[in-house]
């Protein structure tokens, strides 16, 4: 495709409306086979491929798998995606003796006359330390134990017929191939509600003892990236307490404790081989097994490995018959499979990696990103297509963190001398920012909560709106009153200003003398506007001082016909985030935002802008814009640019680069893109799928989407 020429979308949509009881088809349309849908796209493997392995888990919990089905060759990924075993709850800090603090990192900054702290950090140990911890841990590595006939350990290159499936209607993994002339067949699964894998083998190599299973578990690493660290055996202890078929490994890495129940089938035995290290073996030729993941000892007896394939097989069927879906399979584009394959695999990645507790790091719960940490302005780019997708339920899942964390970004917002809550940018579970040249002063992230608040009322309206508004008030409340305190009037230009210290979502500018960025004012405007509705479903009178900002805050600036990224020169730099497109496409229409100026803008953006600089949640950004523009050929030509931030994997990743394989980011902004393209939005023409073409070569049925504000 020519970059120089953005471009298309899908086209009838089955008439379909959200109502509080359910779904309701139009009385022509026929209900979307969600089995057949969902089937055509099960992943499958033939080969081993470092950037392709397969994923199970709940959104609390994720066990990613090689070829083998289990984490048998982990130095054949380290090029690649590495296989780790991680949770929202696992989770390790190494000792402080300096006793570093977060008053240890900051620097101050004139706001307008005032000296205002920023956690700007420094290259020095303090800011390494604070950054580094915490950090989130590889819990255990399971793998097999293959030995040949002579002896020798198996290696990749030792196993052919290789055929791995990852059936998503089950959620089962079944990995098959032959060693040694043997045959081995490995399904694997994970529970829905427990931090367990189950795994169950076949094979005659059981019996001949060529093949066995590996339980390992690594020491804490404050790596950027690893989160294990098999080096260092003497840092952390492991304390193995043994019954009739079944274990418990107890865990200690400093102050961090957990553990894993492993029960297996009849017969089978376990022995230690290393300091962290056991294998279980089997005398027949079949291997049930279960290991557990827990941050507390537990108390019960695990499912064993056949319920727990049951509840998996029973939660995915029912994950893929309720919440929305679009099928495209009578769409002649040729581009419509794989943008089917896209949000299939897309729904099942967000729904093991991104809807748990805690909001998710941008490579999810597979591997550490930014030491595991959590950005809390992709938050949205992950999660807000939940409820968009009928799923309101996984995104409040993550929504009482903030609540938790209010005290703490209440602190925050008044170190800085403002009021209400401002919610820090890159943390962990305890909600403390960490040091950052970048992170402590970004702003967009400040109105996200109020966006999912309003997504959870339309996704519950019409059934308990009231329970809804109270749940999330506080929330709603604190947040508006950061942003209204944040706005400083200047009494020179009659306006409300946004800066300084400010870095924009397109994180190229001198916080010091930055102001004004299109998107965020726009943000603040219709961010401050849904505030004051929820005052009023209350029952409460609007906030004067709220409507005196959304009426008096600064223009975006405008040059040469087109939105630029600030007011500030250099204006609009051409790398990273063109973040000014999202002020109509991730927003709705607002009265700051004049839609022609933003066409012009979006043509610009796709004339100039440097793609290999961008970034996987770009192109749903440039899909939405266009679509909300009534251009549609442009926004699915942006879904399909050729570039290679914009690449989904077989496994259905997002890739970026070799730092970061995968970003789920990316994920998440392709289903808001594909929710908002198919069911509308607020003031969208009448049509079924506004956002897309209407050329006679797509054909979009959906239904269970709700239209995106």
């Amino acid at each position: 495709m020519n970059r120089k020429t953005l471009p298309i979308f899908p086209r009838h949509l089955i008439g379909v409306c959200i109502l509080a009881a359910g779904i309701t088809l139009a009385a022509d349309a026929q209900p979307i086979d969600r089995e057949v849908l969902v089937k055509r796209h099960h992943p499958t493997a033939t080969k081993l491929d470092p950037l392709s392995p397969f994923s199970v888990g709940n959104g609390e919990f994720a066990f990613t798998a090689d070829i083998t089905g289990l984490q048998t060759f982990p130095d054949a990924y380290i090029t690649g995606i590495p296989l780790h075993t991680q949770s929202q709850w696992g989770w390790h800090s190494f000792p402080n003796p300096a006793g570093y603090k977060l008053a240890d990192a900051l620097k101050e900054y004139d706001v307008h006359g005032r000296k205002v702290p920023y956690a700007r950090g420094d290259d020095g140990p303090a800011t390494a330390w604070l950054r580094g911890n915490p950090h989130r841990l590889d819990l255990g590595r399971i793998g097999l134990i293959l030995k040949k006939s002579n002896g020798d350990p198996g290696k990749p290159d030792d196993l052919s017929k290789i055929k791995q499936t990852l059936d998503l209607w089950s959620g089962h993994l079944t990995s098959e191939f032959e060693f040694d002339g043997q045959p081995v067949k490995v399904r694997t699964a994970c529970h829905p509600v427990r931090d367990q894998l189950a795994v169950e083998i076949e094979s005659p190599l059981l019996k001949s003892q060529q093949l066995g299973v590996s339980i390992s578990f690594p020491g804490a690493s404050a790596d950027w990236r690893k989160g294990a660290d098999w080096t260092t055996p003497d840092a952390h202890q492991t304390v193995m307490t043994e019954s009739p078929q079944s274990c418990l490994f107890s865990r200690t890495l400093d102050a961090s404790h957990y553990f894993v129940q492993t029960a297996w089938s009849a017969d089978a035995k376990l022995e230690q081989t290393g300091a962290h290290q056991f294998k279980i073996s089997a005398p027949g030729d079949r291997l049930g097994f279960v290991s557990s993941f827990t941050a507390k000892k537990p108390e019960t007896e695990v499912p064993d490995a056949t319920q727990t394939f049951q509840a998996a097989s029973d939660h995915w069927r029912k994950f893929w018959t309720t919440g929305g879906a679009i099928d495209l399979s009578g769409s002649s584009d040729p581009r419509a499979v794989e943008l089917e394959r896209r949000i299939v695999l897309s729904q099942y990645l967000t729904a093991i990696q991104c809807s748990g507790s805690l909001p998710p790091q941008e490579t999810g719960l597979t591997f550490n990103s930014w030491f595991g940490k959590f950005h809390t302005e992709m938050h949205w780019w992950h999660a807000a297509q939940f409820p968009l997708w009928g799923r309101v339920h996984l995104l409040e899942k993550s929504l009482p963190w903030y609540d938790k964390i209010l005290p703490v970004a209440k602190e925050l917002a008044a170190r800085q001398g403002y009021k209400g809550a401002r919610w820090p940018k890159m943390v962990g579970p305890n909600g403390e920012e960490s040091p950052s040249v970048i992170a402590g002063f970004l702003i967009w992230e400040q109105p996200h909560p109020i966006y999912y608040a309003e997504l959870c009322y339309r996704a519950h309206r019409g059934k308990d709106e009231t329970a809804t508004l109270k749940k999330y008030q506080e929330i709603v409340s604190q947040t508006a009153e950061f942003m209204a305190s944040y706005a400083w009037w200047n009494e020179e230009k009659k306006r409300y200003d946004l800066g300084p210290a400010l870095i924009p979502a397109q994180e190229c500018y001198d916080p010091a003398v930055t102001m004004n960025p299109t998107f965020e004012l726009a943000y603040w405007q219709w961010a401050l506007g849904i505030a004051q509705h929820w005052r009023v479903r209350l029952g409460m009178p609007r906030d004067p001082k709220w409507d005196h900002i959304i009426a008096n805050l600064a223009k975006p600036n405008i040059r040469d016909g087109i939105y630029t990224a600030v007011e500030t020169a250099p204006y609009t730099e051409t790398h990273d985030h063109f973040s000014m497109l999202d002020g109509l496409g991730f927003l709705p229409q607002t009265p700051l935002i004049d839609p022609p100026t933003m066409g012009r803008t979006l043509d610009w953006v796709n004339k100039v802008w440097d793609w290999k600089s961008t970034w996987g949640w770009d192109y749903p950004t440039m899909a939405m814009t266009a679509a909300r523009l009534g251009r549609p050929e442009d926004a699915i030509n942006a879904l399909f640019m050729d570039v290679q931030k914009n690449r989904y994997l077989p496994n259905g990743h997002n890739y970026q680069d070799e730092r970061l394989p995968i970003y789920l980011p990316g994920n998440g902004g392709l289903l808001a893109a594909a929710a908002l393209m198919a069911a509308g939005w607020d003031g969208a023409p009448t049509k079924d799928a506004p956002g897309f073409p209407k050329n006679g070569k797509w054909k979009v049925r959906s239904e269970g989407l709700l239209p995106m504000p």
